[in-house]
């Protein structure tokens, strides 16, 4: 391989359907897609102490993990470019977001480490009620690791955060809603968006970061 490598982020809030739509890129492209992401790092390269690493909640709740977290970004991004410069197109699933115990100013660091490069940045959606249908058992089955809705069908406050802090601001390439969407017709989209011309999101992002 040659050249440098395509990097397309999922940025979306647990169980919106990030997972799927990887697999869908890696099986309807005919290029060949790596997947670098939240999951991959807390199940095989953050020690178990610092879990959840990246995948840390909006709200606050863990300080003591927090400190680590630039660092770990700093590692996910230059793992990220790494894999591009050898010509492999990276998929990466995250859910950036800035709302800790005080900001840490995650977002404007990963906009400026991958402005420059051809990282195309996906906004996906999708209502707090298929989160939810999801994360009590729907689609996937039941996962211990999510936050369930409460007796009376309340939506647990972390489900909430995550909504409100992931999105923020939202700026991006493309967005996708997996609610009405497919994942192979969001991967089709996500791969229309990048025949369409270059990235725009993180360079803005960064711009924004520049100016403060």
């Amino acid at each position: 391989m040659s050249g440098v490598g395509t990097i397309v982020v999922l940025n979306g809030a647990p169980r919106s359907g990030k997972t799927t739509i990887v697999r869908a890129l890696q099986e309807s492209s005919p290029a060949v897609w790596v997947n670098l992401g939240v999951d991959s790092f807390a199940d095989y390269v953050v020690p178990r102490r610092l879990r959840p690493g990246i995948g840390l909640r909006p709200g606050g709740e863990r300080p003591d993990l927090e400190v680590h977290l630039p660092a770990l970004y700093d590692a996910l991004c230059a793992s990220v470019q790494a894999l591009s410069r050898l010509g492999l197109n990276v998929v990466v699933d995250v859910g950036l977001h800035d709302e800790y115990s005080e900001p840490l100013g995650i977002l404007d660091r990963v906009a400026r480490e991958w402005c420059e490069l051809p990282a195309y940045c996906i906004g996906v959606r999708c209502p707090v009620a298929v989160i939810m249908e999801r994360r009590d058992g729907g689609e996937a089955g039941p996962d211990h690791r999510y936050a369930r809705s409460g007796a009376d069908g309340a939506v647990p406050d972390p489900v909430l955060r995550w909504e409100r802090a992931v999105h923020d601001p939202g700026v991006y390439d493309l967005e996708v809603d997996t609610s009405v969407t497919s994942p192979m017709a969001c991967a089709a989209a996500i791969q229309a968006r990048l025949e369409a011309g270059p990235p725009t999101a993180f360079p803005e992002l960064a711009r924004r970061a520049r100016q403060g």
